[in-house]
């Protein structure tokens, strides 16, 4: 058997396709690729299309490449610069969301206009993306200036196990519903990762001195903020500096989008039927 045939072989096992499949998508017979496998080469032109079906690229097709996708596009991220790479990740998250479709009746031209066709957010509009099913969620949000990708694999015991009890949520929650501590948030979030004395907290905010550090003593004893003590010529004074690690950005993120009611749905799938929680 050549390389190529091996290579096909192996992509065609992992991919969970039959040589008949493999054959309709590329558009040749079933001997074809009875053929190529047994120690045949498939034409030239054919390849692109092979590589397309089997996910991988004609260099791994010729066992030029040991290296699986994911590896090699850990490697092509990690060789970009940091803005590069966040654009590019993101349109890797947004072809994950479309290929999550799994629907295979989409032909190549809509599909490749859909995944890279990312002007639809040119406008000023919302656009979400959902998808619901037994296997996990996966959600991203596509707006004029803002993008954003979750996706969950579902436990094997279900989500809720996951969870810490309600009354610990609840008091999370209650963070982020009390008005003077979700203004001392945004404004902690706004500000370059220095330190930040209460008597600036107080005047950004129009929240009362003491108010201030009994709101920073909550978030502290959540970790989102840590305190420190300064020597000044008029005597000690106290400062917090925010966590950049947490988790808020993320959350205030979901909760802009739960709170949006003019959302344009352009992927909607809701075939899940085990209970979300």
């Amino acid at each position: 058997m050549s390389i190529i045939g091996k290579q096909i072989k192996k992509y065609r096992i992992q991919k969970n396709i039959t040589q008949e499949q493999l054959g309709q998508l590329v558009g040749v017979t079933t001997q074809a690729v009875s053929k190529w496998e047994r120690g045949g080469t498939p034409d030239a032109e054919i390849l692109p299309a092979l590589s397309q079906v089997l996910s991988v690229s004609i260099d791994a097709l010729f066992g030029r490449e040991d290296e699986n996708f994911t590896t090699t596009l850990a490697r092509k991220l990690i060789s970009m610069p940091n803005d590069e790479a966040f654009k590019f990740a993101f349109s890797i998250c947004w072809a994950i969301q479309i290929g999550m479709l799994q629907d295979t009746s989409i032909p190549d031209d809509v599909l490749n206009t859909f995944v890279n066709h990312l002007s639809i957010c040119s406008d000023k509009k919302d656009y979400c993306s959902k998808m619901l099913y037994d296997n996990g969620i996966v959600t991203a949000r596509l707006s004029q200036d803002w993008h954003h990708f979750f996706l969950m694999v579902e436990p094997q015991n279900g989500i809720k196990p996951q969870l810490s009890d309600t009354e610990t949520l609840r008091k999370i929650f209650e963070v982020f519903a009390d008005k003077k501590l979700l203004n001392i948030l945004i404004y902690m979030y706004s500000r370059p990762n220095t330190p930040i004395a209460t008597s600036l907290i107080s005047k950004n905010t129009g929240i009362k001195p003491d108010e201030v550090d009994k709101c920073m003593k909550i978030l502290c004893d959540f970790s989102l903020a840590t305190k420190n003590t300064a020597e000044t010529a008029d005597g000690v004074i106290f400062t917090y500096m925010f966590h950049q690690e947490s988790s808020v950005i993320p959350m205030l993120c979901m909760a802009d989008e739960i709170a949006k009611t003019d959302f344009q749905d352009i992927v909607a799938r809701f075939e899940r039927q085990k209970p979300l929680i």
